[in-house]
Formats: structure tokens, sequence, C-alpha cells
């Protein structure tokens, strides 16, 4: 079985991811980890010294090379990886099954603010800023998104709570 969990920043593509891993005895890998691995410097770094070009070309190598692994896996991609590259088109011709944890912009502006430091994106922005970044960004990504061959919600749900969710409708 191979899994792609996909959606915006704070969705919980990679707490979900971990926990889904451990219940399923299946790998979990973090795609953002895997490029960090690989280029051998943050992805902060990738953006500041080769740009956001470079960045999505290695990150839609790097998917490809995940997706092309023979054993079975849990991939939490970045909150872009959708909209960039054909990656959907990838993801969706692979053999691996893409689910969108799906949160309504209100949900993901919530998260956001509680854990703006740790989000670089966003991290410069003062809260009143951040519902219409989220509510743009949520606008132009929803048509990958929503290629997805699952949708998830999450709204009102703890991480917990969509791990068991996932872990039902999987088996």
């Amino acid at each position: 079985m191979k899994i792609v969990l996909l959606g915006y920043m704070a969705s919980g593509k990679s707490s979900i991811g971990k926990r889904l891993s451990k219940a399923l005895s299946i790998n979990f890998l973090d795609l953002d980890d895997y490029i960090i691995e690989k280029e051998k410097m943050s992805i902060a770094e990738i953006f500041k010294t080769k740009g956001e070009i470079y960045f999505r070309l290695i990150e839609s190598k790097y998917l490809k090379e995940i997706l092309n692994k023979g054993e079975n896996y849990i991939l939490a991609l970045g909150g872009g990886t959708p909209c960039y590259a054909n990656n959907m088109e990838e993801i969706n011709n692979s053999d691996a099954k893409s689910i969108y944890l799906q949160g309504s912009t209100a949900t993901m502006i919530e998260r956001l603010i509680r854990k703006k430091a740790k989000r670089p994106l966003i991290a410069s922005l003062d809260d009143d800023q951040i519902p219409e970044f989220v509510a743009k960004h949520l606008f132009e990504r929803r048509p990958y998104y929503e290629q997805a061959k699952t949708i998830v919600k999450i709204d009102d749900k703890t991480k917990k709570e969509v791990a068991e969710e996932l872990e039902i409708l999987l088996s």
C-alpha cells in the first residue's frame, strides 16, 4: 500500500502520516525531509540560494523517485507540491492512493496563526494578514488538491481522529 497525503500547510500531513504509519506498520516519508537529506541543505536554504524554480524542479524529481519505489509507504507532501510540474498527474497515474486532508479556510487560518513561528512562509506576516494569504492560497490550490482520489475533512477533528478515520478507510 502506497499512500500520498496532501493538503495545505498545517492540515496535519506529517503528524497524521506518522500516526497512520505506526497503526499500519508502513514506513513514513516526508517529501521535505527527503529533499533536505538529498540536497544536504534546508528547504529555506534551497529557496534562498537556488530559488523557487530550482526547488520545484527537484521537488518533482524526488517525488517521482519516491513514487517509483517498490516498497509500501505513507508520503506527506509539501503544501505546494500538488500544484507544480504535473505532480498530481504523476501521483494519480502511480499505484499510490492520494488523500487530500481538507480543512476549511477558517480552520487553516486558526491553525496557522497558532503555529506561525514554525512556518517560514507566513512567519513575517502580521496575524491580520494571514486570513487573506490563506484564502488566496487555498483558492489557487484547491483545484489541484481536489484531484486527489480521496478527500477527508479535518475540521473539528483531532489528528488522532483523522488518523483513525484513515485507518478504517484504508483497511
